[in-house]
């Protein structure tokens, strides 16, 4: 995405309304620059501190830090080591630690810059820091700025399993500045737009309509781009206003993940396979899955494959480099997922583009065999 030919698009808000934890969503170009008078509208001239990673530091944290200062504010920064696996006890400890040590009181802030993982880490952070300090999220991938940084799912992952460690603490703000997303690799881009596509999926025929179309174009053109941040925070700030503690419709978010986090535990939460890669092949899985079940058509998930391949996306287990645990390994990992109610797996399916459900009644044999498949 090159800066220099950007087309402008006057910034937009979301709001998350939550009663006393309400929050909003600020998607545009140029927040990063502005985020020392967003921080101090918010929080006036309180002590702040900055969890990132090193990669992000490298691109990110001079800009934050000098738009803090241009303030007032010093905001000393923890660079944390990028990648999934910082998402665990140790480094959990090292930040909460670092923290006290820069005095963070409750009415302090911690800033949280970076992908997903520096979201749910700082964020996890933020709620147990003297039982709950505030936190901003500024994402820096597309990932982040369409799901992770909003909705107040925060924490780490554990030998069992993913993000099964944590809380809900919602932020305070969320800046989520369109142009950093060019400083994204090709590969996690895409990997951000499946879930992008996943908003679509589950619950927006038409917006997978104009994604059909304008997927493609959305590291080019920052106006589609834009839009389709936009929409996916509007779908889930919606989801989240309903069912804040995933009590019943915000399941509906985890279309995909089933599937999805089972591959990323059996890869080792690796860069063979990043979590929206994982999240494709998931929709995927789920919309084939639908059809053998009898409760899409069959068209639905050649449709789906279709687009996640056209967008460079992986769409099969196949197409995960390495070997994997077999079908019956790949089912005990589903096993250890949150939507696991009374020892019974819930799946989200779809009676078609834009219309999933969430069930438990799922015949396994029809599982195996959408595994199976997946793997041709």
């Amino acid at each position: 995405m090159n800066s220099a030919t950007l087309t402008a698009a006057k910034p937009e808000t979301v709001a998350v309304d939550l009663g006393e934890r309400s929050y909003e969503v600020r998607i545009g170009r140029g927040l990063l620059a502005r985020a020392g008078e967003e921080i101090v509208a918010l929080a006036g001239k309180r002590r702040v501190a900055i969890l990132t990673d090193e990669t992000v530091a490298a691109r990110h944290l001079p800009a934050l830090q000098a738009a803090l200062a241009a303030q007032g504010i010093d905001a000393p920064a923890l660079a944390l080591p990028a990648g999934e696996a910082t998402k665990r006890w140790e480094r959990l400890g090292e930040a909460v630690e670092w923290l006290l040590a820069q005095k963070i009181e409750r009415k302090d802030l911690v800033i949280a810059l970076g992908g997903g993982v520096i979201g749910d880490l700082a964020g996890f952070a933020s709620a147990i820091l003297r039982r709950g300090v505030r936190f901003v999220q500024i994402p820096t991938t597309l990932l982040a700025q369409v799901d992770s940084s909003v909705g107040g799912k925060t924490g780490i992952n554990s030998p069992q399993g993913k993000n099964l460690i944590g809380a809900f603490h919602q932020p305070a703000l969320v800046l989520a500045d369109i142009d950093v997303l060019g400083t994204l690799s090709p590969r996690d881009f895409r990997a951000g737009y499946g879930e992008v596509a996943k908003y679509g999926l589950l619950g927006d025929e038409d917006f997978f309509d104009w994604l059909e179309t304008a997927g493609p174009t959305l590291f080019a053109d920052p106006i589609a781009l834009q839009r389709a941040v936009r929409q996916s925070v509007q779908m889930k700030a919606g989801i989240v206003q309903r069912d804040e503690t995933e009590q019943g419709e915000r399941a509906l978010l985890n279309l995909g993940h089933t599937f999805g986090h089972a591959l990323e535990q059996a890869t080792g939460y690796s860069d063979r396979l990043l979590h929206g890669e994982g999240v494709a092949i998931g929709c995927t899985l789920a919309f084939d899955l639908s059809a053998r079940l009898g409760l899409c058509s069959q068209e639905a998930p050649s449709r789906v494959a279709a687009h996640f391949v056209a967008m460079g996306l992986p769409s099969r287990i196949a197409d995960i480099p390495g070997d994997l645990p077999d079908d019956e390994a790949l089912i005990a990992l589903m096993g250890q997922d949150k939507k696991v109610q009374d020892g019974k797996l819930r799946f989200i399916l779809a009676h078609g583009i834009g219309r999933a459900f969430v069930t438990d009644a799922v015949d396994p044999q029809a599982l195996r065999q959408s595994l199976a498949q997946s793997r041709l």
